[in-house]
């Protein structure tokens, strides 16, 4: 088996060595994680519901350790990751209750009764992008555990430490070996067999729309299911009505956090034209005061970007863009880069059109309602957004009216486990999280039993 190198994006130092399984070792860890559904789907529903809440407790008991691995492999400050390692273990209790209540339906019919059954799937291949490995890692297997099937994961090549040690974690809670295996290595190797495998029956993929595309395209040759949550271009809708001063206070995070590597990112901020220059001058401060810092201090607010190619592409969409203004960022090593601050004079600038996945916040004019709504649609991507006035109609007008998955009024809150969280139109297909997300790894079965003599 071949091996990759982990690198910390902090200082660009070498971190450690990772397996990198290739299609034999792929496809062996598919067929044993084939060979334990049979039994893992006839587990009883309080014992699998147990099994699931002492993972989320060993989980519990390890993170610190987990948020550690994070703050050192992706870059990430150790607030965000400590939230991030506590996220596996809420959606894991939280799903630890599906089992229990993973119920069908009796429907009226004439001469019979006709019950409706939720089977699992079987194999369910995830995966994971290396801008939140822990969270989207558990968005996707806690749910498919509860609903009885059994799961591979392959993490990001670039961020691989997390989801390894949640593989450990969970033979450590006593889930049977094969339930749940992590397997590190090339997407076009790993996540190629979980599309290409017949014993996959589903893959959960988050990524760039691009990569998103060809999975989708190669999951129709076996009618193979889906499930996307891919790239995103979100507005930041600021009206004059809105309450200026916190809304520029919360715009620097709601792009800026992780380093702008969010699908989420509102890294289009329109503001209505009436109030564009005082806002401007908010926000100015508040980008320039964002904490950009060695990631494991608790103060940070923003830690480096995951590489030194991804910096180069981040650096080339503000090259010939007019900028307004900058925060700071260390000098030296790592992956850095300041927050910044772009005006875009046209809808077709890059910046404005383009994911940049970076700390960059493009600002635009608007007029009116029409033009908020025609700015914010004109993109292929829909998965966020926030809206930002004190007129409640206008909130529900706009929040009918804008083309996207989830949005936030006087807010930049995205994800909560309890909720659906998916995008339309290039933004992705289906939904995760959630009280339905079980359902998605099930097929709903229809049983009819004739009562006639």
């Amino acid at each position: 088996m071949d091996s990759s190198e982990v690198i910390d994006p902090a200082t660009g130092g070498f971190l450690t060595t990772v397996p990198a399984y290739g299609v034999a070792e792929t496809d062996a860890a598919i067929e044993r994680a084939h060979g334990a559904f049979p039994s893992w789907r006839r587990v009883a529903p309080g014992d699998r519901a147990r099994l699931l809440r002492r993972f989320a407790a060993v989980v519990d008991e390890h993170v610190e350790e987990l948020a550690g691995l994070e703050v050192r492999n992706a870059g990430h400050t150790i607030g965000n990751a400590r939230w991030e390692a506590g996220n596996v273990r809420d959606v894991l209790d939280y799903y630890a209750g599906t089992p229990e209540r993973l119920s069908g339906r009796q429907i009226p019919v004439p001469g019979g009764i006709d019950v409706t059954f939720h089977e699992p799937l079987g194999v369910v291949g995830i995966i994971v992008p290396w801008n939140f490995p822990m969270p989207i890692a558990g968005w996707g297997f806690a749910p498919a555990l509860a609903a009885g099937n059994t799961v591979v994961l392959k993490p990001a090549e670039l961020t691989p430490l997390t989801a390894i040690r949640l593989g450990e974690l969970a033979l450590e809670a006593g889930l049977p070996e094969g339930v749940f295996t992590v397997l590190p290595g090339k997407g076009s190797v790993v996540g190629q067999r979980f599309v290409a495998h017949p014993a996959v029956r589903k893959v959960c993929f988050t990524g760039s729309t691009e990569v998103g595309k060809s999975i989708m395209a190669g999951c129709a040759d076996q009618v193979k299911r889906v499930t996307l949550e891919l790239g995103g271009k979100s507005a930041n809708i600021v009206f004059a009505d809105a309450d200026l001063e916190r809304a520029a206070a919360a715009a620097p995070g709601g792009v800026f956090d992780n380093a702008g590597q969010d699908c989420c990112a509102r890294s289009r901020l329109l503001v209505q034209e009436s109030v564009y220059e005082r806002f401007l001058s908010l926000l100015e401060p508040a980008v320039k005061a964002f904490r950009v810092q060695d990631p494991s201090l608790a103060t940070a607010e923003m830690g480096p970007l995951i590489s030194a190619t991804h910096r180069d592409k981040v650096a080339s969409y503000t090259a010939a863009a007019e900028v307004a203004f900058t925060g700071e960022a260390p000098i030296g090593d790592g992956w850095w880069f300041p927050p910044t601050v772009l005006l875009a004079r046209s809808s077709s600038d890059p910046h404005w059109r383009e994911e940049v996945f970076g700390p960059v916040l493009s600002v635009m004019p608007f007029r009116d309602e029409a033009e908020a709504i025609e700015l914010a649609n004109d993109t292929e991507y829909g998965l966020s957004g926030s809206i930002w006035t004190r007129d409640l109609g206008r909130a529900l007008r706009m929040s009918r009216a804008v083309e996207t998955g989830n949005l936030s009024v006087n807010s930049h809150s995205s994800v909560r486990y309890w909720t659906p969280f998916g995008g339309m139109k290039q933004s992705g297909l289906g939904r995760e999280l959630g009280p339905e997300a079980p359902l998605s790894f099930t097929d709903v079965k229809n049983v009819f039993i004739s009562t006639d003599n």
